[in-house]
């Protein structure tokens, strides 16, 4: 099972028994001829869109009626939306979601083990980028992150005060505001030094999100809207709702939930796909466009992407819990899955994600 991308302005896609055909118009100013693409339905997991592309009601009700999602997106990948089959009929999950949701103590053990995987996992990427260059400020990145995940294993929520006591501001004045100030701190000491994991001058400084002032920011926002998209499917597989979580904000219409279990996925698949498509010359300046201060992929560069992202989802690794051989897609499903099983109270601890 595989994620279907479709890219290529003005395709559309019918459906031929069991057998998804996607029809590709001709492109003058690259010289290609109109073609047809034939795609075996059983191999389809999810369809990501992108811009101006149609699809019929027959596919769409087929890819529904076996589970697999479609994600929209604008021709610039910025998320828009998700058609997905109805709910798992286990609403006890989510009743035991929605009410540790409200529960201080459960919500700040799920916040803190989120931001701790994704910590963890940054400080093991540079400590493994640096075996061989052995440069002084990587190093010391790492160790400040490792202070940075010691601050936050000493954190204990004892009752006595609200977790969030400003509704309208829980950054403010409160233990959620501090774990969320060691998540900034980590997290700014690892983009810190970022650009020296890549070979050449990308001019990498910081990490800027809306919108990406330089190629590399480009490739991780790309990134990170694909991994959410994983994300989110896993949870609807699992049966939990994407929009309640604990550590992002729950608000109308933002998937928290998928937003907090890829923390821990971020370093590890997108971070780890950049460098390897930078540092092996698989993309260069050439495979990115400026518009108006904001930098995207072009169509060739998007394609180079996709085919490193789906690639990296497909590594296997051994499950750190379940000490097994399991590939990154199979790993966000089993986070989700582990995530519900202590909602639920049948494991006693929830461990983060986290490599060696």
């Amino acid at each position: 099972m595989t994620t279907l991308y479709l890219t290529i302005p003005g395709s559309f896609v019918k459906k031929d028994n069991d057998t998804l055909i996607v029809h590709i118009p001709a492109n003058e100013a690259q010289q290609t001829a109109k073609r047809k693409v034939r795609v075996p339905l059983m191999k389809v997991s999810q369809v990501v869109v992108y811009g101006s592309i149609s699809l019929t009601s027959p596919v769409l009700t087929t890819l529904l009626a076996q589970g697999s999602d479609v994600c929209f997106c604008s021709g610039y990948g910025k998320f828009q939306g998700r058609l997905t089959s109805p709910l798992s009929k286990n609403s006890l999950i989510r009743l035991e979601q929605h009410q540790a949701y409200h529960d201080d103590a459960r919500t700040f053990t799920l916040a803190r083990a989120f931001v701790r995987g994704k910590l963890a996992n940054m400080r093991a990427m540079l400590l493994r980028a640096n075996r061989k260059r052995q440069e002084p400020a990587i190093e010391t990145a790492a160790t400040s992150i490792r202070g940075v995940i010691e601050k936050l294993d000493a954190l204990a929520f004892d009752g006595s005060t609200a977790l969030k006591p400003y509704p309208s501001r829980p950054q403010e004045n409160s233990l959620y505001g501090t774990i969320l100030g060691l998540e900034g701190a980590g997290s700014a000491r690892y983009f810190g030094v970022f650009g020296s994991l890549l070979k050449g001058d990308w001019n990498f400084l910081k990490r800027q999100k809306r919108p990406p002032r330089d190629p590399i920011n480009a490739l991780l926002s790309f990134g990170y809207v694909l991994l959410m998209n994983q994300v989110a499917s896993a949870i609807s597989i699992v049966g939990l709702d994407p929009f309640v979580g604990y550590l992002h904000s729950s608000q109308y219409g933002k998937p928290a939930l998928a937003l907090d279990v890829m923390e821990t996925f971020r370093p590890l698949v997108v971070d780890s796909a950049v460098m390897t498509l930078i540092n092996n010359g698989m993309l260069a300046p050439k495979d990115f466009v400026e518009e108006l201060g904001a930098w995207r992929l072009t169509d060739r560069g998007r394609r180079v992407f996709l085919q490193k992202f789906e690639e990296r989802l497909n590594t296997e690794i051994k499950h750190p819990v379940f000490d097994y051989k399991a590939s990154y897609r199979r790993c966000l499903e089993l986070e989700v899955r582990l995530v519900a099983k202590w909602l639920t109270a049948e494991i006693p601890q929830y461990r983060p994600f986290v490599v060696r």
